[in-house]
């Protein structure tokens, strides 16, 4: 601008006018893109979550069709043998049903119960033993494994299986060097072991199993692929079929080859369409593909129903190409990454409108439910198809979204590797000698680095999300480049060291910075300047400080802090001003009171937006930080000794009535909370209850039995002290799910009258109780009784509840039994 006045006015004056032009050509763009939207949603009729969601997660997810080859398995797996652990193939084609059919005979209940120790590993076509070894070990004990060491990984996996009778699941393993890289972890002097493996490869098949019979998975016939096809298209019908609509799809059917992905996939689609045009459209299409091998046809086929998504489920589906193969993803994670990279339309409900993208993505049967909430109503995690996968690369790599590129950092001496340049490389076959400097190094679209080539580097792998490129890539383009970089996540192995601090401030326009993967023992000051930044999530082991600066991220949604027992930080005053902020989660953090501000600044003080937030100091139970997140509806704290000491008479607990949107409380550490704040008055809002470690007295529970809606009560290690729990008069008249994990509970003098609408009783590591009070037998809703690590009188106690039930002809509850992982019930 000039610096005269009268200059300085006339250019204040023409910039105004340009802005209102601006403004008045994005209204254009937006109500032209509105048009096209709305006609693409009209053409794929997007069902309402609320009314749908529901719906779909109580369906079981059984098997259709396959009973043969089912019960063939069962018998395979539990038949009585001496020798070494057998090893039984499923083979057939992408898409057929190996994984479906291997995760119904691993969840059996026979076979858990079989079985001493169950695992199972995903692999992909280019497998990282490490990540083979650790995912069965998870699957195994639990928990997180933090060492580096491959052998360290295989001998405590050869250890956890030895005197055992176990089950391994390899699924979908590509190469016979996959099966000799961990075949050594497994022992082979347990007897009655089995391995399943599933793959394409019939080679592979025959290595890893030269004696037995392997299974061979062939297409379903008609009447298997028509009702597998009702299941999914007219899952929420409950009249009989019209006609019409059965004719065109049995017709589809025929076409369909009997490729179970293929059938789901199209009825999927179609479960959305409401009129016959839209059906006969869709057969047609599918009537085109039938001179196609079924490799060919299924492609064709996902092809298909990508392109009947609106705009915006195409984008959230490409989404999944950003993580590894194979990978079973957090939905939280997932939708708060939708979030930041701005792929939904209404900012006053962005968490309802992700819930309902994932919830018509899964309706299309394009993402599959991995895992659910122990109440069966919320998706924890979700994965797609490996031929899904490979369609969301293809479209990725087209990048007309987005571009998707790697970032590398080669292996240095301790010199070299104190050198902050770094290296955008996508030839596989180029290493460089040195750390390049970034401007004399070109950065062109897209590459895929596998595990065994990120080996080469030292500190694994960024990936970075760009926004498309209007013009070919030159050499001098890595300025432009860097500006349209919106997304970075670290990718390479866990726990790597931090060495991209000085790069940062060339990412102007970046939305997410990943690095939750990463050791960082210092707040990166260079992230203060990347103002757009929506999405932050890093690792510390240490405490740190965080600098008022952080102030400057008004844009920011989510912040993430991962660490180490016992890592504390403390948030200056200006924390506050993140007006934007949804989801702030550290191990244990404190927040100070809010500013002293005028009544017009106090507007832009407080967290207005946030959703969730732990783990907080109990000491941050004051009324004027409680004020600041008064509309939060996720909260947990965790307390330790000195917690304990200083809180002991400031009952500040009792200022949670103040959080009126409040639906779900975690307590973690109180020690003998109910001497501290008893009694306590709850937000009656309040849904879902955790306690881990408070030592309350079961008597005190009568206090949580008041509240109107509570559904879900964990009660988890040492929440609750003593031996005996006689509820007396309480009811808890909403609760729905009731946990119980490694209390010293020995006398439960509960009744139905106690818990009148339960559907989900769970105990775990329960090891001095031995019964279950039979009047829940009265209880009619009860649907479930999960015993875990218990003591086997107590699974006696739950089968004479069982059998009450089914003598009073009322639907018997399914009791699970699942082994102690110590072996010892």
């Amino acid at each position: 601008m000039a610096n005269s006045k009268s200059q300085n006015k006339r250019t204040r004056r023409n910039f105004h006018h340009s802005l209102q032009q601006v403004a008045v050509d994005i209204d254009r763009v937006r109500k032209e893109s509105t048009e096209i939207r709305d006609k693409g949603k009209q053409a794929s009729l997007v069902q309402d979550f609320s009314s749908s969601a529901n719906g779909v997660l109580k369906v079981k997810n059984n098997m259709v069709g396959r009973d043969d080859q089912r019960e063939r398995l069962l018998e395979d797996l539990t038949r009585g043998y001496s020798g070494e652990p057998k090893v039984i193939p499923i083979i057939g084609m992408g898409g057929i049903g190996k994984t479906t059919l291997a995760i119904e005979v691993y969840n059996d209940a026979h076979i858990r119960s079989h079985f001493d120790v169950c695992a199972w590993a995903t692999l992909s076509q280019q497998h990282n033993v490490k990540e083979i070894l650790l995912s069965l070990l998870r699957s195994t004990k639990g928990g997180t494994f933090d060492m580096n060491d491959e052998a360290e990984l295989a001998d405590m996996l050869h250890k956890r299986l030895y005197g055992k009778r176990y089950l391994i699941v390899m699924d979908d393993i590509w190469s016979s060097k996959a099966w000799d890289d961990v075949r050594r972890c497994f022992p082979i002097q347990n007897k009655g072991s089995r391995i399943l493996l599933t793959t394409r490869n019939n080679e592979v098949a025959c290595y890893a199993n030269s004696d037995n019979p392997s299974l061979h998975m062939s297409f379903m016939d008609q009447d298997e692929s028509w009702n597998l096809f009702k299941s999914v298209a007219f899952a929420n019908e409950a009249l009989p079929l019209p006609s019409e609509f059965e004719n065109i799809g049995k017709k589809i059917v025929e076409k369909s080859h009997g490729l179970p992905l293929t059938i789901v996939v199209v009825a999927g689609l179609l479960k959305s369409k409401k009129t016959i045009k839209d059906w006969e459209s869709v057969a047609k299409d599918v009537k085109s593909f039938v001179n196609n091998d079924p490799d060919e046809q299924c492609s064709h086929v996902l092809g298909l129903s990508y392109n009947h998504l609106t705009s915006d489920l195409k984008t959230c589906l490409l989404y999944f190409g950003i993580f590894p193969e194979d990978t079973e993803i957090p939905v939280k994670h997932l939708m708060r990454l939708w979030m930041a990279e701005g792929f939904l339309n209404f900012e006053n409900d962005l968490e309802g409108e992700a819930e309902k993208c994932l919830q018509d993505l899964i309706n299309r049967c394009l993402v599959h439910v991995s895992k659910k909430s122990r109440d069966e109503t919320k998706i924890i995690s979700c994965k797609v198809h490996d031929l899904i996968y490979d369609l969301c690369l293809r479209q990725v790599q087209r990048g007309n979204l987005f571009i998707m590129n790697d970032i590398l950092f080669e292996k240095s001496d301790e010199k070299k590797a104190q050198i902050n340049d770094f290296v955008f490389d996508c030839d596989p076959n180029h290493v460089p000698s040195v750390c390049q400097s970034l401007s004399r190094h070109n950065m062109q679209p897209f590459k895929h680095w596998t595990g065994n080539e990120i080996d080469k580097f030292t500190y694994g792998l960024y990936r970075a999300l760009l926004t498309p490129g209007h013009h070919q890539l030159r050499d001098d383009d890595n300025n432009n480049l860097l500006k349209r970089t919106r997304s970075i996540f670290f990718s390479g192995f866990f726990c790597s060291n931090f060495i991209f601090k000085s790069e940062l401030i060339h990412f102007k326009l970046l939305k997410i910075l990943d690095l939750a993967y990463m050791r960082i023992y210092s707040f990166p000051l260079q992230i203060l300047s990347l103002i757009w930044l929506r999405y932050l999530a890093l690792l510390c082991p240490s405490n740190f400080d965080i600098p008022p600066e952080i102030c400057r991220l008004w844009n920011l949604q989510t912040f993430i802090v991962r660490g180490y027992t016992p890592l504390y930080i403390t948030f200056p005053e200006k924390i506050w001003g993140l007006m934007q902020l949804r989801y702030l989660k550290l191990h244990k953090f404190h927040l100070p009171n809010q500013p002293s501000v005028s009544v017009d600044k106090a507007r832009h003080m407080s967290f207005s937006n946030i959703q969730s937030i732990s783990y907080l100091s109990p000491l941050c139970c004051t009324k004027e930080v409680l004020s600041g997140i008064q509309n939060v509806k996720k909260i947990g704290f965790n307390g330790d000794q000195d917690d304990y000491e200083s809180f002991q008479k400031s009952g500040h607990f009792n200022n949670l009535v103040i959080l009126q949107q409040l639906e779900t409380l975690s307590v973690r550490k109180m020690y003998n909370w109910s001497s501290v704040i008893y009694p306590v008055t709850f937000p009656a809002t309040l849904k879902k209850l955790k306690l881990y470690r408070t030592y309350l007295s079961w008597s005190y529970l009568d206090v949580i039995a008041e509240l109107p809606n509570l559904e879900v009560l964990k009660l988890m290690p040492n929440a609750c002290r003593g031996e005996e729990w006689d509820p007396n008069v309480c009811v808890f008249a909403q609760l729905k799910l009731l946990l119980i994990d490694a209390n010293s509970l020995k006398s439960w003098k509960a009744t139905n009258d106690n818990f009148p609408v339960l559907e989900r009783l769970m105990l775990r590591s329960c090891s001095h109780l031995i019964k279950i009070p039979i009047e829940f037998a009265d209880i009619n809703t009860l649907q479930l009784i999960e015993l875990d690590s218990c003591l086997p009188i107590l699974a006696e106690s739950a089968a004479l509840i069982q059998q009450e039930q089914q003598d009073l002809r009322n639907d018997p509850v399914d009791v699970r039994i699942i082994p102690s992982r110590c072996g010892n019930s």
